[in-house]
């Protein structure tokens, strides 16, 4: 147990461990007592954090001269010492002298970094003049709450906190859209100064696990999860277990999964363990985009290189690409997208196989047709319900397998548009409740309805449900849904959305690396995470 930190460029030693970067991750204290922070600082250290940030504001009755000896004396890490202010987005709203001396004191003790506010940087520094110890960093720190500036704004601030003479420059805004976090990049990666920059709220998450690929000096990771000190913080154990943060570098390839709504994927929780599995140097991110084209346009590097689609950017990510698989081509949307070497993108849909080879060994299983040729969907009413891009890839694919199909939605032009292109029929999807041409059909949503943290809606009456043989649902979290359950309970079999996910993730998987997936290890993540 030591507080010593090894800040080389690469292949570092860091907590017992060689890490591919020299970005620290520190764990922020924010409990209300001195007792507690001390059971926190125990407990980063077991997570695997480099140092702690005490958040001295979050404390009640805090009383400097006795509470901060304790702190930094029986810390088990190297220490932060951080007494955020309300004017800078802390709670600290007392005498500015008196938190200038505690942050004095910190200094007097040696805690091996001490932060300050640009605000104050020049007063506070002047302060303390040549009596700083050496082995003592001072950080200054600008925080945007509203948003993030332009390149050449945030380099005018970088250029201002460096010139106050700190150690470590340190630049915290608000990401207002995922592009936001490639100013921060571009800033970062330039920086000739130790430097930590971040994006704040859940369009900046990226900015806290790249960090370590352009550069940062730290990042911050929760020692728990409800413990954050800022909006977006994730937590040491998804930093370091969830992204392997350790092993992300400067060559490191860059893949995740588009989408709004996002914080619901388990796409991160199974790419990024199976990258790892077999040596894959590649990282894969939840990434919550408004506009397709604007995210492709910020980051066009090279190392920006694979990613899946989900809902609502499954058609918008076909249009932004250089080429099209045929068969994403006839469904009109795509699923995946893979910068070729020439920086061309290219779209693919395996939406089509995940579900329908999902849904056909559903059949086999329920119909008894193992051994037997053709496809069990032949003949059947295989009735859709949404047209988006899920939809229109089971639309395509029933067709192919010679199945007659029926598309349901709420925007019945869009339903008759599907419909016309795979030569079905289309029914608005309020219509379904009384929809029953004939018993045995094939029921597939590709909505969202039903989908985390909505579990109690359902796309359709569970009255409605007793037509169907076989009910399948895309949505994979919850993996039960109440569409399923009720399907259940009419005596319907069901197909859960997981084993859309997990055929989708073999090919996928493959076309992101260029390697055969490792199946078991992926079904098992999967089990784990659903």
């Amino acid at each position: 147990m030591g507080r010593s930190l090894s800040l080389a460029a690469s292949d570092v030693q860091i907590g017992g461990e060689v890490s591919r970067n020299s970005t620290l991750v520190c764990a922020p204290i924010v409990s209300d007592s001195v007792d507690e922070m001390l059971i926190q600082m125990g407990k980063a250290e077991e997570l695997g954090a480099d140092l702690v940030e005490l958040r001295l504001d979050f404390l009640n009755n805090f009383n400097p001269p006795h509470h901060l000896q304790t702190l930094i004396k029986h810390c088990p890490l190297p220490t932060l010492v951080t007494y955020r202010p309300t004017w800078e987005g802390g709670r600290y709203n007392g005498d500015e002298s008196q938190r200038q001396a505690a942050l004095r004191l910190a200094v007097e003790l040696r805690s091996e970094f001490v932060d300050v506010e640009l605000k104050v940087a020049h007063e506070f520094l002047n302060s303390i003049g040549e009596k700083k110890p050496e082995n003592v960093k001072i950080i200054v720190s600008s925080h945007n709450y509203e948003n993030t500036p332009s390149v050449e704004e945030l380099g005018n601030l970088v250029a201002r906190i460096q010139a106050s003479g700190c150690d470590v420059v340190k630049i915290a805004t608000t990401a207002l859209d995922i592009v936001d976090n490639a100013r921060i990049f571009q800033v970062l990666a330039q920086s000739q100064v130790s430097m930590i920059g971040i994006a704040m709220g859940e369009k900046g998450l990226m900015s806290r696990i790249l960090s370590a690929k352009f550069g940062g000096f730290l990042t911050f990771g929760s020692v728990e999860s409800g413990a954050e000190s800022a909006p977006g913080q994730p937590t040491v154990k998804d930093l370091l277990e969830l992204y392997n943060f350790r092993n992300i570098g400067a060559d490191t390839k860059v893949h995740g999964v588009i989408g709004n709504p996002i914080g619901h994927s388990k796409s991160p929780h199974i790419y990024n363990p199976a990258f790892k599995s077999v040596g894959f140097n590649g990282i894969y991110l939840p990434l919550l985009v408004d506009s397709v084209s604007n995210f492709l346009n910020a980051y066009s590097s090279p190392d920006f290189v694979g990613y899946s689609y989900t809902i609502p950017h499954k058609v918008d990510g076909l249009r932004c690409c250089d080429e099209v698989d045929p068969v994403a081509k006839a469904i009109g949307a795509i699923s995946c997208m893979i910068k070729k070497p020439d920086g061309k993108l290219m779209g693919y849909n395996v939406d089509y196989v995940g579900a329908i080879t999902a849904i056909e060994e559903g059949l086999r299983e329920l119909n008894g047709w193992s051994g037997r040729s053709g496809s069990p969907l032949a003949g059947k009413l295989f009735v859709v319900m949404g047209a988006g891009g899920a939809g229109k890839a089971l639309a395509y694919g029933a067709k192919e397998k010679g199945a007659r199909v029926v598309v349901a939605n709420r925007n019945y032009e869009k339903a008759r548009e599907l419909a016309r292109n795979v030569g079905g029929d289309a029914v608005r999807l309020s219509d379904l409740k009384d929809f029953h041409p004939e018993e045995a059909m094939i029921l597939a949503n590709t909505t969202s309805v039903g989908m985390k943290p909505n579990i109690h809606l359902t796309p359709i009456p569970k009255e409605a449900l007793k037509h169907y043989s076989l009910v399948f649902d895309a949505i994979y979290t919850p993996k039960l849904t109440r569409l399923l359950r009720e399907s259940q309970e009419t005596g319907a079999a069901i197909v859960y959305g997981t084993e859309m996910f997990i055929n989708q993730a073999f090919v996928q998987f493959q076309n992101f690396t260029g390697l055969p997936a490792p199946k078991q290890f992926i079904r098992d993540l999967l089990e784990r995470n659903t």
